[in-house]
């Protein structure tokens, strides 16, 4: 494996036995909390919002939330680029703060809502893929046996945000008026913006290029321009859709899949190859292009999981509001709150998992990234299997207990654990290092295409005669069986020297 370059003022190398996470670990953590926070404040209300306030039907809501999920992870591709190009990690993820920001408020006013989805989508593109690889650059080796743990405990961050958000957004939009839920994660982006400049000195090097020091008021004009750009560039851009959106929503689904698939692709291979001239970068090597197709060829995968997990803010949160029997005594408990049992479940046990993998990877039952993210696969499949029986008593005309969802996201959730932190460690430990940033955004494409799929796949399902719960059941569980099969080849293209 390549040996990542060392950045200045990174932490000392740590022994095995050393645990102690660098500093930059809480600056991060807090900063993804808020972030995270913000972003499933808003998801928690999205369809309940389209379905309950705007007078969406079930399938126009369903499909418009599976458009904004799944360009949320479309764009971290085009940001990681930028970032690694242009911006340096670390300004780019305050540009994607700001127009998130923007966009979180500009949720509380109608009118604004597709201009407000657009500037979340291209705001967490600048986000989420620097912040997420800023943590991998704060350990000095590819192989330092803290990294693992770091990301379960930044993913621990990214979940106690999960946690409040549909607490508080949620409560606030479903009881007391939507718009009052949707400015709740503006504030709480804003907070963890200001947090992040505030104690970025705990980051030492990390997410700065060689020439860039920590983001001050000098940044401020490039900064401003950036994030005026993007709202340009997502009012731009729904005027072409106003004109190309009803020629492509004409075509033939398959059709429209293969354009799209030729578009994400194009931009993958542009992006992908680097110029040495313009990125400073020789070009991939056989083994790092070997390392780099492990990752894509998991990342499909994964899409099996994800496209089931996200049902979470879709069919599963309609289920909440029309089908589950939510009162306790007089007070009718919100349906965004069953959002919440996911994060809580993973704020528990997060440590727990992480200190399992430690264990486990020094000892003789060691498991490779890929099969333990087969066995996540497996587990949201389990999870589905309880699902169908819910919806099987719903289709009686009776509503379900809380019991039913509480028991599907808690398998669910086991699921996460062993998928989602172990894929971020991977990729950053696997990926060449000129590429890192970029490579976490080709990870979060599989995300992209999932979300998506989550969002359409119940209207896909109509006439087919297949159940929607079951479908995934057996999706997930096929997905998880081939990719173990498939492990130990896996492996070894990711070992590659």
């Amino acid at each position: 494996m390549t040996k990542a370059t060392p950045l200045a003022g990174a932490e000392p190398q740590a022994s095995a036995a050393d645990t102690r996470q660098p500093a930059g670990i809480k600056v991060l953590f807090f900063t993804e909390m808020w972030e995270r926070f913000s972003y499933y404040g808003m998801r928690a209300l999205l369809v309940l919002y389209l379905v309950n306030a705007l007078g969406y039907s079930r399938d126009n809501a369903l499909a418009l939330y599976g458009i904004y999920t799944g360009l949320v992870y479309l764009t971290p591709l085009f940001g990681g680029a930028i970032a690694d190009r242009i911006l340096g990690k670390r300004r780019a993820a305050v540009v994607g703060g700001t127009v998130m920001m923007l966009g979180h408020f500009a949720m509380a006013f109608e009118p604004l809502l597709h201009v407000a989805l657009g500037l979340l989508v291209v705001g967490n593109g600048f986000f989420k893929p620097n912040t997420t690889s800023m943590v991998g650059e704060l350990y000095e080796r590819d192989d330092d046996p803290r990294r693992a743990g770091g990301y379960s405990i930044f993913y621990m961050g990214i979940n106690l945000g999960a946690f409040f958000s549909p607490l508080v957004a949620g409560t606030l939009g479903e009881k007391y008026g939507w718009h009052y839920g949707f400015a709740a994660a503006g504030v709480g982006m804003a907070i963890g913006l200001a947090q992040f400049l505030w104690q970025q000195k705990d980051l030492g090097r990390s997410g700065l290029m060689p020439h860039q020091g920590p983001v001050g008021m000098k940044d401020l004009p490039q900064i401003a321009l950036w994030s005026l750009g993007s709202l340009v560039f997502v009012v731009g851009a729904l005027q072409a859709w106003r004109v190309v959106g009803p020629v492509f929503g004409g075509l033939p689904v398959l059709v429209q899949v293969l354009i799209a698939l030729g578009v994400i692709g194009g931009a993958i291979f542009a992006i992908v190859r680097p110029d040495p001239q313009s990125a400073g970068h020789a070009p991939l090597n056989s083994a790092e292009w070997a390392r780099v197709l492990s990752i894509v060829i998991v990342m499909v995968f994964v899409i099996a999981f994800w496209t089931g997990f996200e049902q979470a803010g879709g069919t599963m949160a309609l289920f909440a509001d029309q089908n589950t029997q939510r009162m306790v005594g007089s007070f009718e408990v919100p349906a965004s709150w069953f959002q919440s049992i996911n994060p809580l479940v993973i704020v528990a046990l997060a440590p727990v998992f992480a200190l399992l993998w430690t264990r486990l990877d020094q000892s003789r039952y060691k498991m490779g990234d890929t099969l333990k993210q087969a066995l996540g696969m497996v587990v949201l499949g389990l999870g589905f299997i309880v699902m169908a029986m819910a919806q099987g008593i719903a289709d009686t005309g009776v509503k379900v207990g809380m019991h039913w969802l509480a028991i599907v996201f808690v398998i669910h959730t086991l699921g996460e654990l062993m998928l989602s932190p172990v894929g971020l460690s991977m990729v950053s430990r696997v990926a060449p290092a000129k590429v890192l940033s970029l490579m976490m955004g080709v990870w979060f494409l599989s995300s992209a295409a999932a979300n998506y799929l989550a969002g359409v796949m119940e209207q896909m399902q109509h006439g087919s005669g297949y159940a929607l719960y079951p479908f995934l059941a057996a999706f997930a569980i096929g997905a998880g069986v081939l990719l173990a099969v498939l492990s130990p080849l896996l492996e070894r293209l990711m070992k590659a020297k």
